[in-house]
């Protein structure tokens, strides 16, 4: 089975069985305030290609003319709803509409907006050589960037310095190292992150020990020790300014 058609067939079969709780979402947020319960953000798919995600809207409107992309959990732009349904990953369910037509897959990079993209290493571009995903390793390692945020002066500087260089070396290694088998592997263990977070990173580190990843990335993925500044994969420089991002 190609990776297209299993992505149209988990994307209808999601479609099929959220669709009642997707119908609840939409209502509840809309009579939060009484706006679109759906967020259209530009994001870069694969190749560069700009595209439109979907997402159900977690923060108040116009949030994103703040100018501040990462999001800590203590963000005075996440409404009451919206810190619930983004604790469960239910803002992401619209994304199957994107799996659908082709922008995303069900499993791959998380996209980026061009600003962020725009500070890629060279390495790093290697995380457009395929179709972005709804879920993948860094978003189960990861699945905590509100908490790890939290307390940030500087959320942007903090996620480029503590986040993004294990984010895109985790997205590297799935570029480099994709298969159907791990796709699946992937879709499972993100149902399990959602139980219990723990076992989910002990099974994502058997997959990237199974084929051969570096030490230091196993470990990381563990999430046992404190994230520590670090450059981003092919720089030698640590990110020290939001100004020279």
């Amino acid at each position: 089975m190609s990776k297209r058609i299993f992505d149209i067939s988990i994307a209808m079969i999601g479609l099929l069985i959220f669709s009642p709780l997707m119908a609840f979402v939409s209502i509840v947020i809309f009579f939060q305030d009484f706006h679109s319960p759906f967020y259209i953000g530009q994001r870069i798919g694969r190749g560069g290609k700009t595209f439109r995600m979907i997402k159900f809207r977690s923060m108040i409107i116009y949030a994103d003319k703040s100018g501040v992309d990462s999001t800590s959990s203590r963000d005075s732009r996440i409404t009451g709803v919206g810190q619930w349904i983004r604790r469960y990953k239910i803002d992401e369910l619209p994304q199957l509409f994107n799996v659908l037509k082709g922008d995303m897959s069900f499993v791959g990079p998380r996209p980026n907006v061009k600003r962020d993209v725009d500070l890629y290493t060279p390495i790093e571009r290697k995380l457009l050589a395929t179709r972005p995903g709804i879920t993948d390793f860094s978003s189960i390692v990861f699945s905590d960037e509100g908490e790890i945020l939290k307390d940030s002066q500087d959320p942007d500087l903090d996620y480029n310095q503590l986040i993004r260089p294990w984010k895109s070396r985790l997205g590297i290694f799935y570029v480099e190292n994709r298969s159907l088998l791990i796709d699946i592997s992937l879709i499972i263990i993100t149902v399990v992150a959602i139980i219990s977070k723990r076992r989910a990173t002990l099974l994502v580190s058997n997959i990237l020990r199974k084929h051969q990843a570096e030490s230091d990335l196993v470990d990381i993925s563990l999430r046992n020790a404190p994230l520590c500044p670090q450059p981003p994969p092919g720089s030698t420089e640590i990110v020290s300014s939001r100004l020279s991002l």
